[in-house]
């Protein structure tokens, strides 16, 4: 028989959820259910095959992203803690511009749509570990758009105040979220 299902959380930006895992604990240690397509299913959501999965490690302090390639994501934290950040720059969005921000452990699982910028910065003193899973395969040309993580505009208050060496230089250069907004509703 199958457990009860996750708990789905859904945020101020249109399709993009939390979900609780499910987990199993004994004395071997722990499983942690991070994928069911038919929850998915269930609370609505769909996603598509995934295509690939990316496993990052990051220093306590840096940041990543944001970044909104056109695929849909599926996030989750596998070792560690990390302060998740979201930022919708879709331009037919009911949600363009909003940034949804909140801390992520050890199983929660985030289901980000299609051109929805996803990024974090890694807390605590050990390197968190993310993995990614993408319904496409990434490219370096591929469709998308990308908001600098330190713009002011947009309100983020990451919990280790940013180190400009701990946040890659490609992502220093992002443009504001003003200038990814006006594009996106210019296209």
């Amino acid at each position: 028989m199958t457990p009860p299902g996750p708990v789905v959380r859904t945020t101020e930006i249109a399709g993009l959820v939390v979900i609780e895992a499910r987990a199993a604990t004994d004395e071997r240690g722990t499983i942690r259910e991070l994928f069911r397509a038919s929850d998915l299913a269930h609370a609505g959501i769909e996603v598509g095959r995934f295509l690939q999965i990316n496993l990052t490690e990051t220093v306590p302090g840096a940041i990543r992203g944001l970044h909104g390639e056109g695929m849909t994501k599926l996030v989750s934290v596998v070792e560690g803690a990390v302060f998740g950040a979201w930022v919708d720059v879709r331009p037919n969005s009911p949600s363009i511009g909003l940034v949804v921000t909140r801390p992520l452990a050890r199983g929660d699982v985030v289901v980000v749509p299609s051109g929805v910028c996803n990024g974090f910065q890694s807390l605590g003193d050990r390197p968190s570990q993310y993995v990614y899973c993408f319904d496409a395969e990434w490219a370096p040309a591929m469709p998308g758009a990308a908001v600098n993580p330190l713009d002011p505009e947009l309100g983020i208050r990451w919990p280790v105040p940013p180190d400009p060496s701990l946040v890659s230089v490609k992502d220093r250069s992002l443009p504001s979220l003003q200038t990814v907004l006006r594009r996106a509703r210019a296209s």
